[in-house]
């Protein structure tokens, strides 16, 4: 953090507080405490980790993690997935595919994630399948519906040197976090922008 930052932050905390108690009193001094606190914690609450993603291990294995953030089962489509993580060569690496889950608001505020999982665990059994029939053996994952987070989680298990992000044009906007991902990983970046619908 910027050193002219914290002095910044402790003035917008306690000038509203004292201007509170020299106003009206404790009372609303008081208050305005209470709801600087409160602001105070829905900022921390709300800041993400912003620092590298991925370790670094060295065994000297290549392995390749792709997030689908759709099902990817066209000749065509696995083609394009294949040549991004430079999977053509055969079986000198290993693969992960992981999908997040997307789940809708209503969903999430009922705490009903079940049907999307199914449909990103649906959408993962397709995508390996089609892998499979190109030769290419994959280990699958239902990730958390943040996609950032997602992968994050699964690098901490799976070390991958390359990450090949595959969405589909037409479909959820992925720009934001595929720019995150783009600037916060350590291993090699590509993405993938399958035919719309």
């Amino acid at each position: 953090m910027a050193a002219w930052k914290l002095p910044v932050i402790v003035a917008a905390l306690t000038l509203p507080i004292v201007a509170g108690f020299l106003l009206a009193g404790p009372l609303l001094g008081v208050a305005v405490g209470a709801l600087a606190v409160l602001a105070l914690l829905v900022v921390a609450a709300r800041q993400r980790p912003r620092g590298p993603i991925g370790g670094g291990l060295e065994d000297g294995r290549r392995r390749v993690l792709i997030v689908a953030t759709c099902a990817a089962e066209a000749p065509g489509a696995i083609a394009r997935i294949v040549r991004a993580g430079g999977l053509e060569r055969g079986g000198d690496a290993e693969v992960r595919v992981l999908v997040p889950a997307q789940i809708g608001f209503l969903d999430r505020w009922a705490s009903d994630v079940e049907g999307s999982r199914r449909a990103a665990q649906e959408s993962l059994v397709v995508t390996v399948a089609a892998l499979a029939r190109a030769g290419v053996e994959a280990e699958a994952r239902v990730g958390d519906e943040d996609l950032v987070q997602a992968v994050e989680d699964q690098l901490q298990s799976f070390d991958a040197g390359e990450v090949v992000l595959v969405s589909e044009a037409g479909g959820a906007d992925h720009s934001a976090a595929a720019a995150e991902l783009e600037s916060r990983l350590r291993a090699e970046f590509r993405q993938v922008e399958l035919g719309g619908r």
